[in-house]
C-alpha cells in the first residue's frame, strides 16, 4: 500500500483582499503550483533568510533558488532614472497565478532592506549593470 505524502499549499486569501488567482491555479491540470508550497511561514522564513545575505554573489544564488523552487522571477536592477538611493532600484517578482499580493510586495521590500543594511551589494548591482561605465 503506498503511503499518501501530505503537502501544505498557501491558505486561502479572504475574498476581494488578493489578486492571486489561487483556485484558478488549482483547477488548472497544467499549471506551475509550485508557489502554492510558499505557506506564510515559509515566507516569513525566506524574508528572514533574504534580509540576512550578506554579498552580492548570496543575492543571485537567492534569486535563482526562488525561481526554480517556487518558479517566480525576481527582477533586480537600477532603475530608469539615477539611482540615489535603495528606492531607485527596480525591484520585482513578475505575475504568476498563486502568488498572493503579500508575497508580491513583502519580498521586493525584503530585498531593500537587504540593499540598505549592506551597501556594497548595492554597489555590485549597479557594477553588473555598467552604470559606473567600467
Amino acid at each position: 500500500m503506498a503511503a499518501e505524502i501530505q503537502i501544505l499549499i498557501r491558505t486561502e486569501c479572504p475574498p476581494g483582499a488578493c489578486t492571486c488567482e489561487r483556485d484558478g491555479l488549482l483547477q488548472d491540470p497544467q499549471g506551475d503550483r509550485r508557489i502554492l508550497m510558499l505557506t506564510q511561514a515559509e515566507e516569513k522564513r525566506l524574508i528572514a533568510r533574504i534580509e540576512a545575505i550578506e554579498t552580492y554573489d548570496e543575492l543571485k544564488r537567492i534569486v535563482e533558488r526562488i525561481h526554480a523552487q517556487l518558479g517566480v522571477r525576481l527582477h533586480i536592477a537600477p532603475g530608469d532614472n539615477e539611482v540615489k538611493t535603495v528606492s531607485g532600484f527596480d525591484i520585482h517578482l513578475d505575475d504568476h497565478p498563486g502568488l498572493c499580493r503579500k508575497t508580491r510586495a513583502a519580498i521586493p521590500a525584503a530585498v531593500r532592506r537587504c540593499l540598505k543594511s549592506h551597501p556594497s551589494i548595492a554597489y555590485a548591482i549597479l557594477d553588473a549593470h555598467d552604470l559606473f561605465g567600467i
